[in-house]
């Protein structure tokens, strides 16, 4: 009896370890190539996946994009410069039991591959087209890595190079050639300034020139035409003047008009000029003054 419970005591552990070795709990991002008596039946996955323990292996892929970083390496480039870079690759497996069934050690095998096409694409470009033309490096990497690393179900999604070591004395002509640069720049900046500060200034003093022109001949204008209303206003005095002196003489006898007539002369005479107008009219006024005295003669005998 006692046997008996112990063979069901192992039977059940048997079943129970069976059980358990015979189910696979995969994760999204993961895959596993099955194994059956040697042989690649396919992959699993993900979710709950049973398998046979007895004759059954696994190998668990992660299809998560990962990156490899890898080392300084020293390349010769086209104009015979010798040059170190270090760069990332980043990877994505897109098929799961051809990554595993082509390939031992992909880490490994892509380190090798990238430093030898490090060098293929490095001796192929100029050292100031390695610094200036970053990009087309980088691309050049991605796409002769990835035609190596599609036999093995692996894409190469980025290839980004970190760090660009050119010899020491590169490095001091490129500082000095960058020092001479800034100083152009700033120099051509400071030219830049100046030619703008001119302008400006020309700009200002033809405008404030504009301006005062404007302003003077708005000033003549107003001038002139004050000089025009006074004008006016002047001969309009005259004018109302004349008129009044027009109305009164009508109302006066020709004798009252001759003796203000010498009145006036006798203004005229008394004056400190040095030259005295004669009117041509004057014969005329005397023989007309003869006449008045004639008459009032006459008269006074009667």
């Amino acid at each position: 009896m006692v046997i008996f419970e112990i063979v069901i005591v192992v039977v059940l552990l048997i079943a129970i370890t069976f059980t358990v070795r015979s189910v696979r709990i995969i994760s999204e991002y993961q895959r596993i190539v099955l194994f059956r008596l040697g042989r690649a039946i396919g992959v699993k996955g993900p979710g709950l996946t049973f398998i046979n323990p007895v004759t059954d292996k696994t190998k668990i892929v992660d299809l998560r994009e990962q990156y490899l970083e890898i080392p300084q390496q020293t390349a010769i480039t086209k104009d015979n410069a010798p040059i170190s870079i270090d760069f990332i690759i980043f990877y994505k497996v897109v098929d799961p039991q051809q990554s595993v069934l082509s390939v031992e050690n992909f880490a490994g095998a892509a380190l090798n591959i990238a430093a030898t096409t490090l060098r293929s694409v490095v001796g192929d470009m100029s050292l100031d087209d390695i610094l200036s033309k970053r990009e087309a490096m980088n691309s050049s990497l991605r796409v002769r890595l990835d035609d190596v690393t599609e036999r093995w179900g692996v894409k190469i999604t980025n290839v980004e190079v970190r760090e660009i070591n050119p010899p020491p004395g590169v490095q001091e002509a490129m500082t000095r050639q960058m020092s001479a640069e800034r100083t152009r720049r700033a120099a051509v900046t400071e030219a830049e300034g100046k030619k703008e500060a001119g302008i400006l200034t020309a700009e200002g003093e033809r405008q404030a020139a504009i301006t005062r022109a404007e302003g003077q001949q708005k000033a003549e204008i107003l001038k002139a035409e004050g000089e025009r209303q006074a004008a006016i206003l002047k001969a309009n005095g005259y004018a109302e003047a004349l008129q009044s002196i027009f109305s009164t003489a009508e109302k006066l006898d020709p004798n009252t008009i001759l003796l203000q007539y010498f009145e006036t002369l006798k203004q005229i005479a008394s004056t400190p000029a040095s030259k005295i107008i004669i009117p041509a009219e004057l014969s005329g006024m005397m023989s007309q003054l003869n006449t008045i005295s004639a008459i009032n003669a006459a008269t006074n005998n009667e």
